[in-house]
Parts: C-alpha cells; sequence; structure tokens
C-alpha cells in the first residue's frame, strides 16, 4: 500500500469517526428533544383539563387555574371554537397582541408544529393549540449548530496544516533544485573545458570531430537541465512563443529516444502561429515529462500526439496516448509528489510538471480522460493574457 493510499484510508476512518460521533450526538439530543416536547404537550394538556375544570367557577378551581398559569407561562397557547375563530391565547409577544395578522401567524404555525388539544367550556367545544417554548427550539437545532462547529473546525484546521505542508513542500522543492542547478554547474564548466581541449586536439581529425559534436550535444543537455533547476523558486520570464514550434522540438527530440514502433503524431508548424507567453526551458521539461509518461504507458508501440487550440480567453494542449490508461481511483494522485507505477520511479515528473504549469504559467493541468488498456489525455490550459 503505497503512502497515498494510507492517506486516503486514514481520511475516511477520521471521517467515519467523525460521522459517528455526530450521529450520536444527534440521537442523544433528538431524545432529550422528545421528552421536552413531551412535557410541554402534557403541561399543554393539563392546562386545557384545567380551562375545562374551571367551567364549573368556585374559589378552589380558580386558584388552580392560576396555578397553572404561572406554571406554564412559557407554552405560546391559542384558543380557537370549531369553526377555528381565535378566542383566547397567552404567553405571545405582549406588544403585538392587538395584531390580528401576527395572532393568525402564529396560530397558523401552531397548527404545524403540534396537533389541537380538544377542551369544552360550558358544554362548547373548542381547540387549544400551541407552540414549543424557546428552549425546546433551541434543543432542537443545537445538533445541527453542534455540526457546523465542528465541520468549521475541521475545515479551518484542514487549511491550516494543508497550507504548512504545500508551503513545506515549496521549500523542498526549491532547495533541492537549486541544490542540484548548483552541483551539476561545477562538472559541467569541467566538461566545457575539456571539450574545448579535446577539439583543439582532434583537428583534422573527423571521425573525432564527429564524436565531439555529440559529446558537445549532451553537454548542451545538461546546462538545459541546470538552467530549468535554477529557475525553480524564481520568477522564471515569459515571452510569446508560437506552441507549434515548441511542440514539434519536443516531440522530434522525444522520437529520436523513443522505439520506432511508436508513432508521433503533432500539428504542422505551417499553419497560423498559436502564441503563448511561456517559459520554453520550463514549458519544453513540462512537455518532456508528459511524452516520458506517454512512451511509458505506451509499452513500446502505439501513437503519441498533440492537438493545440484556443478559445478567447485560453490556449489549451492536449498530449494524449494509446497506453494502459489511468485507472479511475488514481486520477486525483497522478500529480503528488512519490506517486509512479515504475519499479525504478521517484514519482516527480507530474508533480513537477504540475508546479511549472500552476505555478510559473498561472495555468492548469489535468487528466481530461483516461480509459484502462485505451489510453490517457491530459490537457494543458494557459492563459491568453
Amino acid at each position: 500500500m503505497d503512502i497515498y493510499q494510507k492517506k486516503s484510508r486514514w481520511k475516511l476512518i477520521l471521517f467515519l469517526a467523525g460521522l459517528t460521533i455526530v450521529l450520536i450526538s444527534l440521537v442523544y439530543t433528538n431524545q432529550i428533544a422528545q421528552q421536552v416536547a413531551e412535557e410541554e404537550r402534557a403541561k399543554a394538556k393539563l392546562w386545557a383539563d384545567a380551562i375545562t375544570a374551571a367551567s364549573v367557577i368556585d374559589e378552589n378551581c380558580l386558584t388552580f387555574v392560576s396555578n397553572i398559569i404561572i406554571d406554564i407561562k412559557t407554552i405560546p397557547v391559542i384558543i380557537t371554537d370549531e369553526t377555528g375563530r381565535i378566542g383566547d391565547f397567552a404567553n405571545l409577544d405582549p406588544s403585538r397582541e392587538n395584531d390580528e395578522t401576527y395572532i393568525q401567524k402564529q396560530l397558523e404555525i401552531m397548527k404545524d408544529a403540534n396537533s389541537s388539544i380538544d377542551i369544552e367550556v360550558l358544554g362548547v367545544r373548542q381547540k387549544l393549540y400551541y407552540k414549543n417554548t424557546h428552549l425546546l427550539t433551541m434543543l432542537q437545532y443545537f445538533p445541527f449548530f453542534q455540526l457546523g462547529l465542528i465541520s468549521l473546525f475541521l475545515g479551518v484546521g484542514y487549511w491550516a496544516f494543508s497550507s504548512a505542508r504545500r508551503s513545506e513542500q515549496n521549500q523542498v522543492w526549491v532547495g533541492m533544485s537549486k541544490e542540484t542547478a548548483h552541483q551539476l554547474g561545477t562538472p559541467i564548466s569541467s566538461m566545457v573545458a575539456w571539450y574545448e581541449h579535446l577539439k583543439i586536439e582532434a583537428e583534422g581529425n573527423e571521425y573525432q570531430q564527429g564524436i565531439l559534436k555529440e559529446f558537445r550535444k549532451d553537454i548542451g543537455r545538461l546546462e538545459l537541465i541546470a538552467e530549468r533547476f535554477s529557475k525553480i523558486g524564481s520568477k522564471p520570464t515569459l515571452e510569446p512563443i508560437n506552441i507549434y514550434h515548441t511542440l514539434e522540438e519536443t516531440f522530434k527530440y522525444m522520437k529520436r529516444r523513443a522505439p520506432k514502433s511508436v508513432k508521433f503524431d503533432y500539428p504542422d508548424t505551417s499553419q497560423a502561429p498559436m502564441l503563448a507567453k511561456i517559459n520554453p526551458p520550463l514549458f519544453d521539461w513540462v512537455l518532456e515529462n508528459l511524452l516520458k509518461n506517454a512512451l511509458d504507458a505506451s509499452n513500446g508501440k502505439g501513437t503519441i500526439s498533440a492537438e493545440v487550440f484556443d478559445d478567447e480567453d485560453y490556449l489549451y494542449i492536449d498530449i494524449s496516448d494509446t497506453g494502459k490508461g489511468i485507472a479511475p481511483g488514481k486520477l486525483r494522485t497522478v500529480f503528488q509528489p512519490g506517486y509512479t507505477t515504475k519499479k525504478r520511479g521517484w514519482g516527480l515528473g507530474l508533480s513537477l510538471t504540475k508546479r511549472i504549469v500552476e505555478n510559473y504559467h498561472s495555468g492548469r493541468i489535468f487528466v481530461k480522460e483516461s480509459q484502462l488498456n485505451q489510453g490517457t489525455t491530459f490537457r494543458i490550459q494557459l492563459p491568453k493574457n
């Protein structure tokens, strides 16, 4: 199991643990709310019984009813006749007791909240409606408020840790790149000096001159690699470049190092230029990484192609292959550092590619589509302005 599978598993475990805590809290709070609701209905029923009993007026009954009213003064109630006309009410907003619209609206709310209680006063049948107290309402909404606070805490915590992790990764990337460029500088300078010396010694010898010519190409390649690493961590200079020429150069370079059974298909440079603001050394690196991954996925056969198009705001480059594809569960992790399907791979190519496109070219790169044993298409999106 790789590091990202373990990470996904731990995320799932933590999510399930948090969900269990929330569910337990919801069930427990709901039980308490039900108990309070039953008590409030019992008090409302007691009030109704008291009113019915008070229809036979005597001093003891009046005292009994007064005590009940004092005891349940927090429960808003409205009494209506059988036709729905409001007869009496209690424990509503004192400042709006003369507002008929307000009283009628409260009645509708009570009808939706709880079923009515039948009462009888002096032989006249009536209905008593009541509304949950403010305490019960807060208790019912408390689990959702608690869930919101927990989610906010987890969200802020995750964002903070992710930001710290990204910052640490950036520092590691920059430090590693600068150190690599520095370490390459000394041997490259020495190789350039040896090349100049051997060039003088090989004057007149065409065979040796041919070998030195290839040797100089390899030195130039190392210089390009060192330049690329040196630009990581610093703001590169972007310039408008015809993307067709960049694709042609990179495809030709990779074609010379690929099996002949692999076909390369890329746009013709004779068509109208398609300009994009890029840093050539870094963007060449992006294309090389994508083509290397396409070659590895092709297993020495198939087609690797490129397609370029644009709209009003963006230029798009699609790099496609007919290789083994990417499993659906891996699409989100292919750009993570350390992810690789190769036994000897470091898993840094696509991660570095994403960093160059997004951090240094203000663009996007993502897997447009992929099907197992049919191929994969990576899309690069670059802003025109």
